[in-house]
């Protein structure tokens, strides 16, 4: 199965990335959208209404995200984020894996136009 690997940089502390990553209401703000967000691990969450669903494999604040993301029936793919400082901001590290291979372009496009562009609206300077 394909992985996806990206970078981006946030004009925000890896503490400000990590709550708006975990923390509902702020995921909400930059997505525009209903999220149920409970940062634990083995706690599920639900992004964009529902259109991202999974659950919290590893977490530590303001350093590093995991996340198992569901796609019907197929087994799982796992995201994982990193938070690097950085002279601007926060440097953002995005691997997504075993990606399931007719999902590849669709799951790309969303990281590329949603999910990182409305992260990275969210904090413009």
């Amino acid at each position: 199965m394909p992985d996806f690997k990206k970078y981006i940089t946030l004009a925000a502390t890896p503490e400000e990335v990590y709550a708006a990553l975990t923390f509902e209401p702020t995921v909400e703000l930059w997505t525009g959208s209903p999220a149920t967000i409970i940062p634990e691990v083995d706690k599920e969450f639900s992004m964009w209404d529902g259109s991202i669903v999974g659950k919290f494999v590893a977490l530590e604040p303001a350093k590093m995200i995991q996340q198992q993301w569901y796609f019907g029936d197929g087994e799982p793919s796992i995201v994982t984020l990193k938070m690097h400082e950085d002279k601007r901001g926060t440097s953002l590290e995005i691997r997504h894996t075993d990606i399931p291979a007719a999902d590849y372009d669709e799951i790309v496009d969303g990281w590329n136009d949603i999910y990182l562009k409305d992260l990275q609206d969210f904090y413009a300077e």
